[in-house]
């Protein structure tokens, strides 16, 4: 008799590998700084900082008053802040974004509405502690 194993894999967004995604869901809302060095999905509201080294996802209710530091980030909520983001902004038809913002690279969907200003494709950004206040 011969078995086969399969291989397992885990998958990956931006360069930092993730078995598990962070989810803070519709109707939770966490005033405080979060940290991860993987993926987070926010759906409901944080006021406080977000440092994550992975990809950072705003859906549709979600909402993030503060300042942001991440790899990738795709908004389809709302977040009023400062943003650096290492990778790509993405944003959806849906996302309202207030706020400076420091990118490597900008994705607009028609619809979007974004305030502030923008400094993209320089010097990346690096990963720093937010400002407390």
């Amino acid at each position: 008799m011969i078995l086969k194993m399969a291989k397992q894999t885990t998958k990956t967004y931006g360069e930092v590998p993730s078995q598990t995604i962070n989810i803070i869901s519709e109707g939770t809302v966490i005033k405080g700084n979060v940290s991860a060095s993987g993926d987070i999905r926010i759906d409901g509201t944080l006021e406080g900082n977000v440092i994550a080294k992975g990809k950072l996802v705003v859906g549709p209710q979600g909402k993030i008053t503060g300042e942001i530091n991440c790899t990738n980030l795709e908004v389809s909520g709302f977040i009023k802040g400062k943003l650096k983001v290492l990778d790509v902004l993405s944003m959806k038809s849906t996302a309202k974004v207030y706020g400076d913002i420091v990118i490597g690279k900008l994705s607009v969907e028609p619809g979007s509405i974004y305030i502030g200003n923008c400094n993209m494709g320089g010097e990346k950004p690096a990963y720093e502690q937010p400002k407390t206040k």
